[in-house]
């Protein structure tokens, strides 16, 4: 039997969120990386169709999640937020009413501030009210953000509204947007189904590869119910090109990262919708292991990051990344992977075989690129 000694990293034991969700990470739509502020009813209504028409809902991504800028006011007598009537003329329920008759969830955003970050009502002492009406309107999902303040430490912050939630009937999906500032890793386990990792990714290059590197010694803290979030994806938007794009995909796949689509699914390319729907890459992350990469390798411009899994086969699957503009070859070592003898190696991105591979597995990868294959023990197939 073969042993992955690179993942014998103590998982941290901080019981995770008892709520029974994310016990794999979320697969949905953001609209925040497109539209930002301009996002309204129709284009939600719109989306949801496109998630189901497209293929993408049955790939996975079934969460469908506003962000900042739904809300507009609070009720003066009640306390009770109200979303802005000119963006959504039918109300939140309604909307909540026809994403969940598509067989999809519904998420919504909020913030542990006085204002959310665009100058909307935040949360911050209205937990209560807040949690109360999100399940009263059949909310899936929540992001928590992290805006205008007042002063105190999230660690303050952030429980009052996971106890709220937690008193509730509907269970509801907990995502922590605090920037990474105080390593919510270390202390979100039993507040939060996920936590974010840094600030905002931006649709270039280096503000993924800056945010990859910020992931490198994360992987003892993550585990089914508790995820560390790098942010949602950028592909499909345009700030970079397909190779990068696939690069992007394949990295949060094996960091077990939430896949938040953050594109117009409703006119995208071919190449975006071949990156999002590749079921090779999709089942990496959803692994019941729930086990992120660790980075297992790095020489100058070119890295390694793998991990075990358990689905279609064990194995260990490893993206071989090259950071540099030209190719570059990159070799893997199996010790280094906790792997011995013959291995059959199959290409998750392409979908094929690629016949088999002792002591290491060397490829040459084109520049700004990343090759992401599956290693499995060629005895423990026969």
């Amino acid at each position: 039997m073969q042993k992955y000694f690179f993942i014998c990293v103590i998982l941290i034991t901080l019981n995770a969120l008892d709520n029974g969700l994310g016990r794999k990470p979320p697969m949905g739509w953001n609209p925040w990386n497109k539209y930002g502020c301009n996002i309204n009813e129709e284009i939600v209504r719109q989306t949801a169709d496109a998630l189901v028409s497209t293929g993408l809902a049955a790939a996975g991504y079934i969460y469908l999640n506003l962000d900042d800028c739904w809300q507009s006011a609070r009720d003066p007598v009640t306390k009770k937020i109200i979303a802005d009537p000119v963006k959504f003329p039918s109300g939140i329920p309604s909307l909540v009413q026809y994403v969940h008759s598509k067989g999809l969830k519904f998420g919504l955003y909020s913030d542990a501030g006085m204002q959310t970050c665009e100058g909307k009502p935040g949360s911050l002492g209205y937990e209560e009210i807040d949690a109360e009406t999100y399940a009263e309107w059949d909310i899936d999902y929540l992001k928590y953000d992290n805006c205008h303040t007042d002063g105190t430490s999230p660690k303050v912050r952030y429980p009052p509204m996971s106890a709220a939630l937690m008193k509730q009937s509907k269970k509801i999906y907990f995502s922590m947007c605090e920037w990474g500032l105080e390593k919510p890793w270390l202390w979100a386990p039993p507040i939060a189904n996920s936590w974010r990792t840094t600030g905002d990714i931006s649709d270039h290059w280096y503000s993924f590869i800056a945010i990859l590197e910020e992931q490198a010694n994360l992987a003892q803290y993550a585990g089914p119910g508790q995820w560390n979030d790098p942010d949602m994806l950028e592909v499909g938007n345009g700030g970079m090109k397909t190779h990068e794009y696939q690069a992007h995909f394949a990295l949060w796949a094996i960091l077990k990262a939430p896949l938040l689509i953050g594109c117009d699914i409703t006119n995208m390319s071919q190449d975006t919708k071949k990156i999002l729907m590749n079921r090779e890459v999709i089942a990496v992350n959803q692994d019941s292991l729930g086990k992120q990469a660790t980075r297992v390798k790095k020489v100058l411009t070119s890295e390694v990051w793998a991990a075990e899994v358990a689905d279609n086969g064990a194995g260990v699957v490893a993206v071989l990344f090259n950071q540099a503009s030209i190719q570059e070859s990159i070799t893997i070592e199996f010790d280094k992977l906790g792997i011995s003898g013959p291995q059959n190696v199959r290409d998750l991105i392409n979908q094929v075989d690629l016949g088999q591979s002792t002591v290491s597995y060397t490829c040459q990868v084109p520049g700004r690129s990343a090759v992401m294959v599956k290693f499995r023990s060629v005895q423990s197939e026969q």
